[in-house]
């Protein structure tokens, strides 16, 4: 089952549990994955499972952030709602890789490639995401590979 069909069905589950922060989870991420299906139909393409994982990956950095600034203002039952948000959206994603796993998938896609300077990072970069999208966090990882090309 792919991830829209998994995502619509929750939708539907969420409806007759009449579970609110669930359903407007899912409603918001439908919304996203129609935007980019809009967006992807005047290139003649289609949102795959790999665009719905980039998708849920971003909402979850927008609620992490907005965790930090409601906690920052004081703001404690709009920062829970916001890790609500965080733990819906995380039962659709893979599970993250531990740092020794990103360690060692950066070692891997470095010796693929055959990358030895720091030119390459982009292809090391491009190995990465299309292999683990969802799995780890690129901004965190791409200074990771930068020391090792450098």
């Amino acid at each position: 089952m792919d991830m829209r069909a998994k995502i619509t069905a929750a939708l539907k589950d969420a409806m007759k549990a009449k579970d609110a922060t669930r359903l407007s989870t899912l409603r918001l991420i439908n919304a996203a994955i129609k935007d980019l299906d809009i967006a992807k139909r005047t290139e003649g393409s289609t949102v795959g499972d790999a665009d719905v994982l980039q998708i849920l990956g971003k909402m979850v950095k927008q609620r992490q952030e907005s965790v930090r600034a409601y906690e920052e203002g004081g703001r404690l039952e709009l920062a829970e709602r916001e890790r609500e948000e965080i733990a819906i959206l995380e039962d659709y994603l893979p599970r993250q890789l531990s740092k020794a796993e990103i360690d060692a998938a950066v070692a891997t896609a470095i010796a693929e490639v055959g990358a030895t300077s720091i030119r390459d990072m982009g292809k090391v970069m491009g190995a990465l995401k299309s292999k683990y999208t969802g799995q780890m966090d690129f901004g965190a990882v791409g200074p990771m590979v930068k020391g090792q090309l450098s």
